[in-house]
């Protein structure tokens, strides 16, 4: 009879310098061109099939996260920074402001806004 050991996995990956899981990304705070914090990501949307990242959802305004807006962001715009541990956007929250924002009552939105994001951010879609 063979003695095998049953090698428990760890489901909570650790973080390398290039890597890092998905809950530890919610929450992360975003910060301006002017280095003034906008938000946090308040989630991570990812293509089914694919697996890209779609958007980063920004989150702010609201008060101890009550009435908060959300803003879909390209992952592509963010950049992480090690000095403010957090991620950086070449935008002010004014021109964030006026981006496109998710609105709870429309199901569809991604699927009927997905290109006006990426046009209003200026960067080309993750599904071309």
């Amino acid at each position: 009879m063979h003695n095998t050991q049953t090698l428990k996995s760890d489901p909570y990956v650790k973080d390398t310098p290039s890597l890092i899981a998905s809950d530890k990304v919610d929450g992360t705070a975003v910060y301006g061109s002017d280095d003034g914090r906008i938000g946090s990501i308040k989630r991570i949307i990812l293509e089914k099939r694919g697996g890209r990242v779609a958007y980063a959802v920004l989150s702010f305004g609201g008060f101890l996260g009550i009435g908060d807006d959300y803003y879909p962001l390209p992952w592509e715009k963010l950049t992480y920074d090690e000095r403010l541990d957090g991620y950086r956007i070449d935008l002010t929250k004014e021109q964030i402001e006026k981006a496109p924002r998710l609105r709870e009552t429309d199901h569809d939105w991604y699927r009927d806004n997905g290109r006006e994001v990426y046009d209003y951010y200026g960067v080309s879609p993750y599904w071309i």
